[in-house]
């Protein structure tokens, strides 16, 4: 059973972010507040859950959310500031989006830029352990998969319908293949590589 706060009383925003070890597309970042009643038996850290039951969660925490908000940041931002910075900005740009100002920020990991004028928590896996992060965790995924889907119509032979910019086998064979698109990450893994090799062929 997730739990529902982290301090009784105060108003918790949970965050977290998708797509933080993608070769392509951008990371996102959700936040959301959610009432002190919100239970579901499907709700918990995204990884854990079906792709079909992701789906039917999201329109539920958008609906029932005090208040929620995603952002992303793009994959030019990932490479100049690096992902981690790009991590925390996209964060730090769902918190500006909401429209209820939380007491508390509930950070998913062990590590977090502070965001100017709230206080924050970071918890280890906390996407499996409170409920405002395991919903952000479901935010947050879901519209970066819509994301993807939409990118993949323009690039379909890298197979991002199914492995969603990450590096699978296929991802990576893809790539040695038909080069890099407008939207893989050129400093990460076999994107580097590849850019590197091209350059110095030139």
């Amino acid at each position: 059973m997730l739990k529902r706060y982290f301090k009784k009383g105060l108003v918790e925003a949970g965050c977290d972010e998708a797509g933080r070890g993608c070769l392509a597309g951008p990371v996102f970042a959700a936040s959301v507040i959610l009432p002190p009643n919100f239970r579901h038996p499907l709700l918990n850290d995204s990884k854990q859950v079906s792709e079909g039951d992701r789906n039917t969660l999201r329109p539920l925490i958008e609906s029932k959310a005090i208040a929620w908000a995603v952002a992303m940041v793009d994959h030019t931002e990932i490479d100049r500031i690096n992902i981690l910075k790009a991590s925390f900005k996209a964060m730090h740009l769902a918190i500006d989006q909401l429209t209820v100002r939380p007491d508390l920020l509930l950070i998913d990991g062990h590590i977090f830029s502070p965001y100017f004028g709230l206080v924050h928590q970071c918890v280890v896996q906390g996407d499996a352990i409170y409920a405002s992060i395991a919903a952000a965790s479901i935010l947050a995924k879901t519209h970066r998969d819509e994301f993807m889907l939409r990118v993949h119509e323009e690039h379909p032979q890298y197979g991002w319908n199914e492995n969603k910019g990450y590096g699978t086998a296929f991802h990576r064979k893809q790539i040695t293949e038909n080069g890099l698109t407008p939207y893989h990450r050129k400093t990460f893994g076999i994107c580097n590589e590849y850019a590197v090799e091209n350059e110095i062929a030139k």
